[in-house]
């Protein structure tokens, strides 16, 4: 089985994917760590990166081939990816939501080295023009919605929910997937 997390930044989604795939015994792969390997490569941020996307599409359509491949060519992983959905399309597809207050707190506690917030006021700016950019950004290459929660098996709201009950739930939603 191969499932694919996405959710907005700070929602939760890296460290649910790395908690399913050790509960499971799968691999874990992050698509969002393989495109800021790529954006500090060539000495830019994942802001940066992201926006040079809205103009050149490599950065995205090499990191979504790469994943389209390993869905392919793969078994028993958990990938957090955005459009791990739509690339690995037998997946098992999970969407983790959060209040935005809630994902910029995340993120500045996160203190991502990349991303350098000054202020929880800060990140949340900075997400609001992720979430923007992304979506523009797959809107336009893949004419996909992402925010689209038709494309996914599990929707969770993670604002108010511990690890451990994230967890759980999309813990019972797989098992009840595998029994059909």
């Amino acid at each position: 089985m191969i499932i694919t997390v996405h959710g907005q930044a700070g929602s939760g989604k890296s460290t649910m994917a790395k908690l399913l795939a050790k509960k499971l015994g799968y691999r874990h792969y992050s698509l969002g760590e393989i495109r800021r390997q790529m954006a500090k490569e060539r000495g830019l941020t994942i802001a940066q990166l992201n926006k040079l996307g809205e103009r050149e599409d490599w950065t995205d359509k090499e990191p979504d081939s790469y994943m389209e491949r390993m869905g392919r060519t793969q078994d028993n992983f958990v990938i957090d990816a955005r459009m791990g959905f739509h690339f690995i399309p037998h997946s098992f597809k999970i969407y983790l939501k959060a209040d935005p207050k809630v994902r910029a707190k995340r993120v500045y506690r996160d203190e991502r080295e990349a991303e350098g917030f000054s202020s929880i006021k800060d990140a949340e700016k900075a997400l609001v023009f992720r979430d923007r950019s992304d979506r523009a950004r797959y809107e336009k290459y893949y004419r996909v919605d992402i925010m689209d929660m038709k494309n996914y098996d599990l929707v969770i709201d993670t604002s108010k929910l511990t690890r451990e009950q994230v967890l759980e739930r999309a813990l019972a939603a797989i098992k009840q997937k595998l029994r059909i």
